[in-house]
């Protein structure tokens, strides 16, 4: 089973994973998603989690004691083995590979959502394992990315998804995009699908998938070729592409 856990001041925003493939996953107990709200270990009226920060400046920063208590009770309901994720726009930039490597290593995940201007800096030196990052922009809290980075990983556990093959077919997973997909009806105003997925010839098929995700990938994330050795196959099937789109 999967280990899923999260730290957040807004619990209630994680009934959304309760649908669609993260709940099946839950229901089934291929994984196991737990939520624990930082203000049950405060001990004010108020449940006071920020304070200003020292300094000055604008906006509050979340205080260290009632997060690292809720870190470390959180971590005692949780595998011995669970590393401790800080959503963070200053985080590392995770993609794909990443996710595929983690899901093969690491069965257990607990993740901090941050609010306000951040959170006391002796939190992460003392608490935090990895910073996570889902790209250059910045949120109103880490639960929107908690709950991006939990479906992108649940996708990738064993059981999850209705067919084995989706998530090897999806974006990003050997380095390209996907290829374009099509369904019935055959023909919608004056576009048809293409005739070769038509033909039953499954090599060709195959082919045309291959051409169309390196043409798609050269179109519109160049920097991904970049990364990538391609083949005297991939080389040619990238040129016929070209030479079809001019």
């Amino acid at each position: 089973m999967t280990h899923l856990g999260v730290i957040t001041l807004l619990p209630e925003m994680f009934d959304a994973l309760h649908y669609g493939i993260v709940g099946r996953a839950i229901k089934s107990s291929l994984v196991n998603l737990s939520l624990w709200n930082p203000r049950d270990w405060t001990t004010g009226v108020h449940h006071q989690v920020d304070d200003k920060p020292y300094g000055g400046g604008p906006g509050m920063v979340m205080m260290y004691q009632p997060l690292a208590d809720t870190i470390s009770h959180a971590r005692e309901s949780m595998p011995a083995d669970c590393r401790t994720i800080f959503l963070s726009p200053q985080g590392r930039r995770i993609n794909q590979m990443d996710l595929n490597k983690i899901v093969d290593e690491q069965s257990s995940l607990l993740f901090l959502t941050g609010r306000y201007e951040g959170i006391d800096e002796r939190l992460i030196e003392a608490h935090i394992d990895e910073e996570w990052s889902l790209g250059d922009f910045v949120l109103s809290g880490g639960e929107f990315a908690a709950m991006a980075f939990i479906d992108a990983i649940v996708r990738l556990v064993p059981g999850a998804l209705g067919d084995v093959n989706s998530a090897t077919q999806d974006s990003f997973m050997n380095g390209l995009l996907d290829f374009p997909h099509y369904t019935r009806p055959e023909k919608i105003e004056d576009k048809s699908v293409p005739s070769v997925l038509l033909s039953g010839n499954h090599q060709a098929i195959e082919r045309w998938r291959r051409k169309q995700s390196l043409g798609r990938t050269w179109l519109k994330r160049p920097d991904l070729l970049n990364q990538l050795e391609l083949n005297e196959l991939d080389k040619q099937l990238l040129n016929e592409f070209k030479n079809e789109k001019e």
